[in-house]
């Protein structure tokens, strides 16, 4: 039977969804009605170059998907044109290349998403969206370790250089006395 065939395909696309939902980090849902093909590519094209995983969905297997994966609290932004950008270990690379173009687009709009399982609204992903790179926040977690660092060899250098100095002057007046 063709009916039973059907079902058995979106239980499939729904338990695969979820698979991903669940190794997910972040994900974004967005509007993107009003787009156009070009734009379309090109936004998919960026979104996979760092790293996150862009589909459109169905409202109905996403409802199912978000239910087993255990996030709550989406089910009234699941209506119209709906697209979903996941990232499976970039909190904020898929939030700012989506609320950039959202900027740009005069129909284009963000949804909500989560973070970590975390239900957050289109506020909470334009905030997301503007924090730093993962990268940028680890240069900085670095530089702030490093500095500590760099002041204690600084210190050493100082007091080994004293104490070569002391040794010089000890070895200088034993050869005048001697």
């Amino acid at each position: 039977m063709p009916s039973e065939k059907i079902l058995e395909q979106k239980k499939q696309a729904v338990a695969a969804l979820t698979e991903s939902l669940k190794g997910a980090c972040t994900g974004v849902i967005v509007d993107y009605k009003g787009i156009t093909v070009a734009q379309d590519t090109k936004l998919r094209k960026e979104l996979r170059e760092a790293g996150s995983d862009y589909m459109v969905v169905k409202n109905t297997l996403l409802r199912l998907a978000l239910k087993d994966a255990g996030i709550d609290g989406l089910d009234h932004v699941l209506e119209g044109t709906t697209a979903l950008a996941i990232s499976k270990d970039d909190y904020v690379s898929s939030a700012k290349i989506l609320a950039k173009f959202a900027e740009t687009s005069k129909t284009f709009e963000l949804k909500a998403g989560f973070v970590d399982g975390g239900v957050i609204d289109a506020d909470g992903v334009k905030e997301l969206a503007a924090l730093p790179s993962k990268e940028v926040l680890v240069a900085k977690a670095l530089g702030g370790l490093n500095a500590p660092i760099t002041g204690f060899v600084t210190v050493l250098n100082g007091t080994l250089k004293g104490l070569v100095v002391a040794l010089n002057a000890i070895a200088e007046k034993q050869a005048a006395n001697a």
